[in-house]
């Protein structure tokens, strides 16, 4: 099947390159990765650049809470339990002095062919 990484379901790719400087975004790629899964697609949130700073451990924790507004690390929970795979770029990881090790539990480190891969499988991209 086009788009399909498992055999079975449509691959949807979500790009996240923003960071804890802008939380707002990264709580949405969360949140639209999760109704991608909902939708029977396979959702994969590749994180690059200052996208992968927030899934070194206690980094989302930082964020301070507002009222009626779910966190990152809610999203994040919320993802993974949709099923969502959240790859860190090892390149990216690399730079920014982030071990595998250093991962929430949930994330995990992939090469930058994995990117190129997705986006030439995915059958939707979004990017934040």
């Amino acid at each position: 099947m086009e788009g399909a990484t498992n055999g079975q379901k449509p691959l949807f790719l979500v790009v996240l390159r923003t960071g804890m400087n802008q939380p707002g975004q990264v709580r949405a790629a969360l949140m639209y990765a999760s109704i991608a899964a909902a939708m029977d697609q396979d959702v994969v949130v590749y994180c690059v650049q200052e996208g992968a700073d927030p899934f070194k451990q206690g980094v989302m924790e930082t964020e301070p809470s507002k009222p009626g507004v779910p966190t990152i690390a809610q999203r994040f929970a919320e993802a993974l339990e949709m099923g969502v795979r959240v790859e860190v770029c090892e390149q990216t990881a690399s730079v920014r002095g982030i071990k595998e090790e250093e991962l929430t539990p949930g994330a995990v480190m992939r090469g930058g062919a994995s990117l190129i891969d997705y986006a030439i499988q995915a059958r939707g991209t979004l990017t934040f």
